[in-house]
């Protein structure tokens, strides 16, 4: 599962503050030694908990919950074709990125597009409860042939409220069963244009609570779906990761950190609480990305945990 953005962002702001905290007490002659190795900064570490990660070749069937236009389908498929392209779209890139996945034990994982299953009729109602987020990625469309690796990906639309969006989450992954009774693994993110694009959209959005720095242009002029893909970035590098909950995480099983939601908040170097980190940006536009997919498609990507340097690595 991963990390509620809420709660993994305030853990940045505090760790930011902790490291300023040896400085401080530096400056007060009386403060003994072994009080400051107290606040020393520490190595982020992710345990491995010798679990199951999800390698080699994995399918990701999808399902569109809600109403989606084909513009914003195709941003999302992109986005995950990318992931894994041969093709040189050009530096620094998509795939770049998710080869740090290949860190972690059990060498690379390699994602591709399987089926798509559009409901936008809301067959569970606008209102979703975790429980039918079990009952979507159960969906028997979805469903592979016997021992496939595969991840059952939900979207669901700007008018679909989901248990605990906007107000411990952006999107989590899970486990589930299929059709013949395996264990799969699940993730889900929602659009949150609508209902907190502060919380589940920045840095495109004015963030709803912390220091307020101006938002930054979507790279694909889609504030709701550009942010979305950052959540999709953040639960399938859990997912793959930590799929079961025994895998790589710090922290509690039931709120760990996972390979991105230890390194909220982090787009690029020099980053800080409100701040996403100097990346790039398009002359024309403005519009601001650190990585490049198929196609030119453009996309602002979130840091994630090097397991070679114990460091939240970016790409620019």
């Amino acid at each position: 599962m991963a990390l509620p953005y809420p709660f993994s962002y305030l853990l940045f702001l505090l760790l930011i503050l902790l490291s300023s905290l040896p400085n401080i007490s530096q400056a007060t002659s009386r403060a003994p030694n072994r009080m400051l190795a107290l606040v020393q900064n520490q190595p982020l570490v992710l345990k491995y908990h010798k679990g199951p990660l999800l390698k080699g070749n994995i399918t990701l069937h999808l399902l569109w919950y809600g109403t989606f236009t084909p513009t914003q389908r195709s941003i999302v498929i992109d986005f995950l074709e990318s992931l894994t392209s041969t093709s040189a779209p050009g530096a620094p890139s998509v795939s770049t990125w998710w080869q740090t996945t290949e860190s972690y034990r059990g060498g690379p994982c390699t994602l591709v597009v399987g089926n798509q299953i559009l409901d936008e009729t809301y067959s569970l109602g606008k209102s979703l409860k975790n429980d039918h987020l079990v009952a979507l990625a159960s969906n028997p469309k979805l469903n592979s042939a016997p021992g496939d690796r595969v991840v059952h990906v939900i979207l669901t639309a700007a008018d679909v409220a989901v248990e605990d969006f906007c107000m411990n989450q952006c999107g989590t992954h899970g486990r589930g069963k299929n059709g013949n009774s395996e264990k799969i693994a699940y993730a889900w993110v929602g659009n949150s244009v609508t209902q907190c694009p502060g919380q589940c959209a920045w840095p495109f959005h004015q963030p709803l609570y912390g220091p307020q720095t101006a938002p930054l242009v979507a790279p694909n002029g889609d504030v709701g779906v550009d942010g979305m893909v950052i959540n999709l970035a953040t639960v399938l590098a859990g997912a793959v990761t930590n799929p079961f909950e025994d895998g790589y995480y710090q922290g509690p099983a039931s709120a760990p950190l996972e390979a991105v939601s230890a390194c909220t908040g982090i787009f690029g170097k020099g980053a800080y609480p409100g701040y996403a980190g100097n990346v790039l940006a398009e002359n024309a536009t403005g519009a601001s990305y650190n990585a490049v997919g198929v196609r030119g498609r453009k996309f602002l990507l979130p840091a994630m945990w090097d397991p070679l340097t114990s460091t939240c690595k970016t790409l620019v």
